[in-house]
């Protein structure tokens, strides 16, 4: 269960534990929010209104004043497909904001936590993907997130870097697979595409976990070697659906994030249905 995972993994120290987050409001942010409160962490979620990503001084107070274990930086922008060469709000997001954060927390002796991306690779690189496999993102997010998980390490070299792949949640709202399976109830899925996914309590309690861990990068994902098209149905099938899936051979990549070091549980455990034979 997920509270056991988390009881198992968490950093030790004092209780209880305080964390800062963004993203709070996010699909990811939203779950490890609720995870943290479950566990009886103090949570302060980062409200950008009342605290300017641009303004030094003011982040520099609020992280000081709230003397947090632990910052989990989860934010992207709202307005994602701004230039990443300009002063746009994604580039300001996705670096500038990231940038900072890792310097303080550094200075301030809190552990930074931030989550990238499966993106920072394009379908032009061989996966699966490795700690030692070499991002190519050049334009868009993922580069974005790659340019930020430099300047993460520069900044401060004892942050945890996490990347994510797509997650899986449980209903058919938020930025995960579901829900836009949902939106478009007919794609064709591609049976040689091994997407990069977890469930969303996986991930979350792997983000919890990772705050206890040794510096460095990490690759969060719970596909053992499941296609696009396996999940799409097993997803249907558990949710009782009328989507349309039609296979296609179309697109093929291994996107996987593999990491030893992280045992998350796989797909077949979380999703049974991708055991079940077609009618």
């Amino acid at each position: 269960m997920l509270v056991g995972y988390l009881l198992a993994q968490s950093p030790v120290g004092p209780s209880p534990m305080k964390a800062i987050v963004t993203g709070s409001r996010g699909t990811v942010g939203a779950a490890l929010c609720r995870a943290l409160d479950e566990q009886r962490w103090q949570v302060a979620r980062w409200d950008r209104e009342r605290v300017n990503i641009t303004d030094y001084a003011a982040m520099e107070s609020f992280i000081a004043a709230e003397r947090p274990d632990v910052l989990f930086h989860l934010a992207i922008a709202s307005r994602p497909g701004a230039t990443s060469n300009g002063p746009g709000e994604s580039w300001q997001v996705n670096f500038d904001w990231t940038s900072e954060l890792a310097w303080l927390t550094g200075q301030l002796g809190v552990r930074f936590v931030f989550a990238s991306t499966v993106m920072v690779f394009t379908d032009r690189a061989s996966g699966p993907y490795t700690i030692a496999s070499q991002p190519n993102a050049e334009e868009g997010y993922g580069h974005e997130k790659r340019s930020a998980e430099c300047r993460v390490f520069a900044q401060n070299p004892a942050a945890i870097v996490a990347r994510l792949g797509w997650q899986i949640g449980h209903d058919r709202v938020g930025n995960q697979m579901v829900a836009w399976l949902h939106e478009r109830r007919s794609i064709r899925a591609s049976m040689r595409w091994i997407p990069a996914c977890s469930f969303l309590e996986d991930t979350v309690a792997a983000l919890v976990a990772l705050a206890g861990r040794s510096p460095g990068l990490y690759h969060v994902d719970g596909n053992e070697g499941w296609s696009f098209f396996d999940i799409a149905r097993a997803l249907r099938t558990r949710h009782g659906t009328d989507w349309r899936i039609e296979p296609t051979w179309e697109f093929a990549h291994d996107q996987r994030l593999l990491d030893a070091r992280l045992h998350l549980p796989a797909l077949r455990e979380r999703l049974p249905e991708l055991l079940a034979r077609p009618g």
